[in-house]
């Protein structure tokens, strides 16, 4: 949901910046609770709006996005250099994919069913503490100034450079939508490491992929290094995975997705201020050892919303 503003100065008990992952997590958890009235700033259409994106995680039961859910396998398989195969069942777990486009639409319909909740396309330009909580100064899409008040924030925006850390690698990669002229792909199995595919000098690379059909993938190459690759080398491996290792034949690219995640031992500082908080990958929660993050926010979003209803604030290591 999205309604305009009505006034230069707007108050809630919690605003939420940034409408990614963590974002809108919290906001549906916190709707969930019904204790706080939720201000979700999202970036109006335009460069600050990023594309499309993929975000997997394992999960018992059907969850609470079980609507948005495009795939899921209850088999994972990984392939080492050699050419050998493992596959397991990571029963009760099943492995799940989100789209973006998809979980942002489902959590803004719960948000427009829960009264004090609302979407507001707007760029968040600073925030900062106040005497009573936390204000974020927006400019709307018209170029208006806009004041939001509230008495605690969360800020989900990237960090413009990370912590100081021993271990600072990135695991950066490029996925192809592929739809392959004949029947390729299992869709039972989920292939989440494949080190098959050339290794670099420095670091580790495998190809990935999630099968959407018998005719249909994500497949991605991935690298853990200190520096992502240029899209035209991202371009030559994946064809190389693609043609030499998978085998696929005759295939056409839909769409495309490219990434980078940071993989680091730093310590996160989750709270600037008395009001204001950090969450998502901003704030910790992407696993320093794998990258995964979804799952993480899932369960920092509940930890805030229980706290928030209980009358505390806390945002969980």
């Amino acid at each position: 949901m999205s309604r305009p503003s009505g006034a230069p100065d707007e108050t809630s008990d919690v605003v939420i910046v940034g409408g990614g992952a963590s974002g809108l997590s919290l906001a549906h958890h916190l709707a969930e609770t019904g204790t706080s009235t939720v201000t979700l700033v999202e970036a109006p259409d335009g460069p600050r709006r990023p594309p499309e994106r993929t975000w997997c995680y394992w999960e018992r039961g059907t969850g609470d996005f079980a609507e948005a859910v495009s795939a899921s396998w209850s088999r994972l398989r990984v392939h080492g250099t050699d050419g050998r195969t493992i596959t397991v069942d990571p029963s009760p777990q099943r492995y799940r994919m989100l789209r973006s486009t998809a979980f942002e639409r489902l959590v803004h319909s719960r948000l427009a069913r829960s009264p004090g909740s609302r979407v507001l396309r707007a760029t968040a330009d600073t925030v900062h503490d106040t005497a009573d909580g936390a204000e974020v100064h927006c400019t709307t899409p018209d170029g208006r100034a806009l004041t939001l008040r509230a008495r605690h924030v969360f800020d989900s925006r990237p960090l413009r450079s990370l912590p100081p850390a021993r271990t600072q690698l990135m695991q950066h990669f490029r996925g192809w939508f592929v739809r392959t002229d004949a029947d390729r792909f299992d869709p039972a199995v989920a292939d989440l490491m494949d080190f098959r595919v050339p290794q670099p000098r420095h670091g580790l690379a495998f190809g990935y992929t999630l099968p959407l059909a018998p005719d249909r993938a994500l497949v991605e190459y991935t690298e853990f290094s200190r520096a992502p690759l240029t899209t035209t080398a991202y371009e030559a491996a994946l064809a190389h995975y693609c043609r030499d290792i998978l085998g696929l034949g005759a295939f056409t690219v839909e769409s495309a997705e490219q990434g980078v995640i940071p993989m680091t031992d730093a310590r996160f500082t989750r709270r600037t201020g008395p009001a204001v908080f950090r969450i998502g990958t901003a704030g910790g929660a992407t696993r320093p050892s794998t990258g995964y993050t979804f799952a993480a926010v899932q369960r920092q979003s509940r930890a805030v919303a229980a706290a928030l209803r209980d009358g505390r604030v806390l945002v969980p290591t």
